[in-house]
């Protein structure tokens, strides 16, 4: 029973899959491997933005503010999270790119798992 328990730290863990706790990408059978869903512990410094945009998406995602100010930008629409549990979801197809405008921490959740992405 022990082996399908897993103790960590976001920030610790997350340094090895650019924030990604959980997903396909982690080992299978490591209780954090799921083909179902991934989250990731974001940790931003100030100033820090996305290279380029995300586009082509397969997935839903949500991602929430845990401190800092956060500002993701859509085709269209600029979404600015700037208090401790705002949050944004947007769905398959949907383009997209992100700015820290202050230091920030977010937790992203997105599904389904899609082997062939990578973790970062």
């Amino acid at each position: 029973m022990s082996d399908q328990i897993y103790v960590g730290n976001a920030t610790v863990d997350g340094s090895a899959d650019a924030g990604w706790l959980l997903g396909h990408f982690k080992p299978p059978g490591d209780p954090r491997h799921s083909q179902d869903v991934e989250i990731k512990w974001g940790v931003h410094p100030p100033g820090e933005e996305r290279a380029r945009w995300a586009g082509g998406e397969t997935r839903t995602a949500l991602l929430v503010l845990i401190s800092g100010r956060f500002r993701l930008e859509f085709p269209g629409r600029s979404v600015l999270l700037s208090e401790p549990g705002d949050y944004v979801v947007w769905g398959k197809g949907v383009d997209h790119s992100w700015q820290a405008e202050e230091a920030s921490t977010v937790l992203t959740v997105r599904w389904p798992s899609v082997p062939g992405y990578q973790a970062g």
